[in-house]
């Protein structure tokens, strides 16, 4: 596993062995950040993060390598959390990062102090509940405003659903055997 492109690219990244951490591919992490900057490789620069049930945290750090200002990784695995550090550590990134070590309905309790542009979230795909329980508490979060984007990684096989409150899905992806499903906020 590695970083894609910007200032960390094709640096490695870490993994835990095992099923518990699935790190989200570097192909759809590449479709991922394609799509966001949609050929504009400054679109990210100065963003605001949160990566939920980060696991290695490849996916904050590939948003940190493209511009952005700040992520905020929430992992409820202590090893997850240590890996992420160590992650961070070894590509010397020590400013605009946070790695909170706790249930993410419980960190979403306590959120950054500052609205995100991003919000992804990745949580195990066998946990179809988590996906239901944390998309309708980012619905209802002030950190996610009405230009924010939240992102969820999940198999092509399950479908998260349409709606949350006033998340609406505007786009769904597919890649290999996994999909990724965009939200925005909707004034309806």
């Amino acid at each position: 596993m590695r970083v894609i492109a910007g200032q960390y690219r094709s640096r490695p990244l870490r993994a835990l062995r095992g099923l518990d951490t699935r790190p989200t591919s570097d192909r759809l992490r590449e479709t991922l950040f394609n799509v966001l900057t949609a050929g504009n490789p400054g679109a990210l620069a100065g963003t605001r993060w949160l990566d939920l049930f980060a696991g290695t945290g490849a996916v904050g750090i590939e948003a940190l390598s493209r511009g952005a200002a700040q992520v905020t990784f929430v992992e409820s695995s202590a090893a997850a959390a240590q890996l992420i550090r160590e992650n961070l550590k070894s590509l010397d990134i020590t400013g605009g990062v946070a790695v909170v070590q706790a249930e993410v309905l419980r960190a979403l309790g306590n959120p950054p102090a500052e609205a995100v542009d991003f919000v992804f979230l990745d949580p195990p795909y066998r946990a179809v509940k988590a996906y239901q329980s944390t998309l309708t508490a980012l619905s209802q979060a002030p950190i996610v405003g009405e230009a924010s984007i939240v992102i969820a990684e999940h198999d092509k096989k399950f479908d998260p659903g349409e709606a949350f409150g006033k998340l609406r899905r505007f786009r769904k992806l597919m890649q290999g055997d996994a999909a990724l499903s965009f939200y925005q906020r909707s004034a309806v």
